[in-house]
């Protein structure tokens, strides 16, 4: 994990997180942390990945979700080459 990630306050974060029970308490939470464009951008992130996942162009994906080939290609190097955590909820979730 990144060193600057590894605090007490992200620590505190996280089980947080994993304290919430429901879709709805999740969400709950996560409106109250982050703005609403924040969290529409995560969702859509997520979206990228799954849809990277099920091999869609890029082309597919920007015309779909609206989002640069930039942030694209970004999503499609952490899919690949970060922590497994794309990977992680993919697998878990299908």
């Amino acid at each position: 994990m990144e060193k600057k990630l590894q605090t007490k306050t992200m620590q505190n974060f996280l089980r947080a997180i994993l304290a919430l029970q429901t879709e709805k308490e999740v969400l709950a939470f996560l409106r109250d942390v982050l703005t609403v464009e924040e969290l529409m951008e995560a969702s859509r992130r997520w979206q990228v990945a799954q849809m990277l996942a099920q091999d869609k162009t890029f082309i597919e994906i920007q015309e779909r979700t609206k989002m640069s080939s930039a942030t694209i290609s970004r999503i499609n190097y952490w899919l690949h080459h970060g922590m497994g955590g794309y990977q992680l909820m993919l697998k878990r979730l299908s």
